[in-house]
């Protein structure tokens, strides 16, 4: 499927809650937020006709986020089912990894394949203060576990944060050395929460290399991510820089959101309503093409020095 610019788009990032158990604070207010209605969150049999009409175009992989994905009862049928969609090739999962030890097997045996963990820090008390609820065990737990399962590499995506987790570069990148492991550094982005913190916080991942010149480029398949490993090392480590350096030119995903909008750009306010087309297959395609077709350009981060979007992360799809 491509674009009105050439781009091939094959992935969708499937939102199924803006929902969380934690509060990381770049990301969801201390208090929370409020509650979206039973009503507006899609059902899974609206989640499968769209991911199907998705695959009819030429979707190849989907990506299940939140929120966090893995308080959603009964993910793992869903899981299972979108395996079963021809053309869908790949299932993977953004999680915070509070849960994930428990499941990941169930995971696994449905039919996904990968895990992205987010973990901004290694550091107990620091986690506790970042994610305001979260369990540093429970996530390390989680880790061990997808190893053990071979479900490699391992991505934990860590927000680089200037002042708050920079000093702890070289203990993420050790955890490269003897294990399938990608620590992926992420740019603060200012969306959100992010924007309080973008000012004082927000670093550019380059400053990895620069504190690390014994990281070596490698090659790799990520559309997004600069990777690169430390000699001799079992895992990688990713770069990714959607100010400093976007990759805009080189997207391949669109997102839907829980409500049930297909978002084109992660940045843009441009969002399209699929639930009147759901029952109506021909049509449902239709819309989703003309969305994809229409892509925007790129995103204006650097000169805005914000996002253009409403919503916040937790309610995209990060």
């Amino acid at each position: 499927m491509l674009d009105n610019r050439g781009r091939t788009i094959d992935y969708l990032r499937v939102s199924l809650t803006d929902r969380c158990n934690f509060r990381c604070i770049y990301c969801m207010p201390e208090d929370g937020v409020g509650k979206i209605s039973h009503d507006e969150i899609m059902r899974f049999e609206e989640v499968e006709s769209i991911i199907s009409a998705c695959a009819a175009l030429g979707i190849k992989k989907v990506r299940f986020t939140g929120g966090e994905p893995l308080i959603i009862r009964g993910i793992d049928k869903l899981i299972k089912h979108t395996a079963s969609i021809p053309g869908i090739k790949d299932i993977s999962l953004t999680t915070n990894g509070m849960l994930l030890a428990d499941m990941a097997e169930d995971l696994k045996s449905a039919g996904l394949k990968r895990v992205n963990i987010s973990i901004d820090t290694l550091q107990e008390d620091k986690f506790k203060k970042i994610t305001r609820f979260g369990d540093f065990k429970k996530v390390s737990r989680a880790v061990e576990k997808c190893l053990s399962l071979d479900m490699v590499p391992v991505k934990l995506n860590a927000v680089l944060m200037k002042g708050i987790n920079d000093d702890e570069i070289g203990d993420f990148l050790k955890l490269t050395m003897d294990n399938p492991i990608q620590v992926r550094f992420i740019e603060l982005m200012p969306i959100g929460e992010g924007l309080k913190y973008f000012e004082n916080c927000g670093m550019k991942v380059e400053e990895v290399l620069r504190l690390h010149p014994e990281l070596i480029p490698i090659k790799d398949d990520s559309k997004v991510a600069s990777v690169y490993k430390l000699p001799n090392a079992k895992g990688s480590v990713g770069l990714i820089s959607p100010v400093s350096c976007k990759f805009c030119n080189e997207c391949n995903r669109i997102r839907l959101t829980s409500t049930g909008t297909i978002k084109p750009c992660l940045h843009s306010q441009e969002e399209i309503n699929l639930k009147p087309y759901i029952k109506d297959e021909k049509k449902l395609i239709e819309v989703i093409h003309n969305a994809v077709y229409n892509k925007p350009v790129e995103h204006h981060l650097e000169t805005e020095g914000k996002s253009d979007t409403d919503r916040m992360m937790f309610q995209i799809g990060g």
